[in-house]
C-alpha cells in the first residue's frame, strides 16, 4: 500500500482530497482533535485487556493443570469451563468456551427420516403437530439453520426405530466451526447473589 504524502498546511478530508488548513472551521479542527486522543486512548485499554484476558486465561490453566495433578491426572489444553471461589465464597472466577455449531449434510438425511415419521403419525392428527417439529429445521434471518433448535429435538423421548436413525444423523452432523473463550469475573452481593463484574465498556 502506497501511503500518500500530505503536503505541509493541508489536511485530508474523508474523500481522499486535500484541503488548505487555513479553510478548515475550528470547530471542525477540534473534533478531530477530540477524536484521535479518545482513540489513543480507547487503544491502551484495549491492549491492557488484551493482555489481561491472556494472563486471566494462562494463570487459570495452570492453576487446573496443578489442582488435578493432585490426582496424578494431566489436562490437555485450556478447553472445559471451570468455576473457582475465593475461600470465603464471595468472590467467583469463571472460564467458559462457547462453541460455534453447524451442520454437514447428514442433516438432510435427519430431515427426511423425520419427515417420513411425521406423514405416518400425522395421517389422522392435526397438520400442526408436523409444523411443530418441522419449524426447528426452519432459518434463521442470515438464513442459517438455528442449530438450538434441531439439538432440542434430540431431547425428545420418541423410541421409533427412524426417529432414532434421525437423532444418529444429526448427531454426527454436528460440526465444530469455532470457539469463543470468556472468563467473567462476579462478587457476592449484600443479598448472596452473585453480581458480574462488566468489563464490557457498553455495560460499565
Amino acid at each position: 500500500m502506497i501511503e500518500k504524502t500530505i503536503p505541509a498546511g493541508h489536511w485530508q478530508d474523508a474523500k481522499g482530497r486535500l484541503v488548505p488548513e487555513s479553510q478548515i472551521k475550528t470547530i471542525d479542527k477540534m473534533r478531530d482533535e477530540l477524536v484521535r486522543s479518545l482513540m489513543a486512548k480507547a487503544e491502551v485499554v484495549n491492549k491492557v485487556i488484551a493482555e489481561f484476558k491472556r494472563d486471566a486465561f494462562a494463570e487459570l490453566a495452570a492453576f487446573v493443570e496443578l489442582s488435578v495433578g493432585e490426582y496424578d491426572v494431566k489436562v490437555g489444553g485450556t478447553k472445559g469451563n471451570v468455576s473457582l471461589l475465593s475461600f470465603d465464597g464471595e468472590l467467583r472466577v469463571q472460564r467458559s468456551i462457547q462453541e460455534s455449531i453447524s451442520f454437514d449434510e447428514r442433516l438432510q438425511a435427519a430431515k427426511e427420516l423425520i419427515n417420513a415419521c411425521l406423514r405416518e403419525w400425522t395421517v389422522d392428527a392435526r397438520p400442526e403437530i408436523a409444523l411443530l417439529v418441522q419449524d426447528a429445521f426452519r432459518v434463521d434471518a442470515s438464513g442459517k439453520i438455528r442449530t438450538g433448535s434441531v439439538l432440542a429435538l434430540k431431547r425428545l423421548d420418541i423410541q421409533d426405530a427412524r426417529w432414532r436413525r434421525a437423532m444418529d444423523a444429526i448427531g454426527e452432523a454436528v460440526q465444530v466451526v469455532g470457539s469463543k473463550s470468556y472468563v467473567r469475573f462476579y462478587k457476592r452481593d449484600s443479598n448472596g447473589a452473585y453480581q458480574a463484574l462488566p468489563l464490557d465498556i457498553a455495560a460499565v
